[in-house]
């Protein structure tokens, strides 16, 4: 089975930075979207960023500018950069990787999803 562990979440202070990773035993980014997510307590799961299977990446509103998604396929490991953390910004983040090379922030094109990483942002 294919499997996606995050890591990287924490505590920090509004205007503070974290990077979030996930990785996976086996390869398994080549040739497919892989996106990052994030659900807080009573709220739906919202996308954040997205690459696509040719590298490009595609943002949340609500995030740009300020998030940074990347990946290194030799590594198999999915990189968010998140510098000016607000507290809005706290929520459990997962990882996930599309079904195939069409994809949109939208969790529907995403069918495998690792544990989550807890990422908490305070006042």
């Amino acid at each position: 089975q294919v499997q996606l562990v995050e890591s990287g979440g924490g505590s920090v202070q509004a205007g503070g930075s974290l990077r979030l990773s996930c990785s996976a035993s086996e390869y398994t980014y080549s040739g497919y979207c892989m996106g990052w997510f994030r659900q807080a307590p009573g709220k739906g799961r919202e996308g954040v960023a997205i690459i696509g299977s040719d590298g490009s990446p595609r943002y949340a509103d609500s995030v740009k500018g300020r998030f940074t998604i990347s990946q290194d396929n030799a590594k198999n490991t999915l990189y968010l950069r998140m510098n000016s953390l607000k507290p809005e910004d706290t929520a459990m983040y997962y990882c996930a990787r599309g079904s195939s090379i069409y994809c949109a922030l939208d969790s529907a094109y995403f069918h495998y999803w690792g544990q989550g990483t807890q990422v908490t942002v305070s006042s």
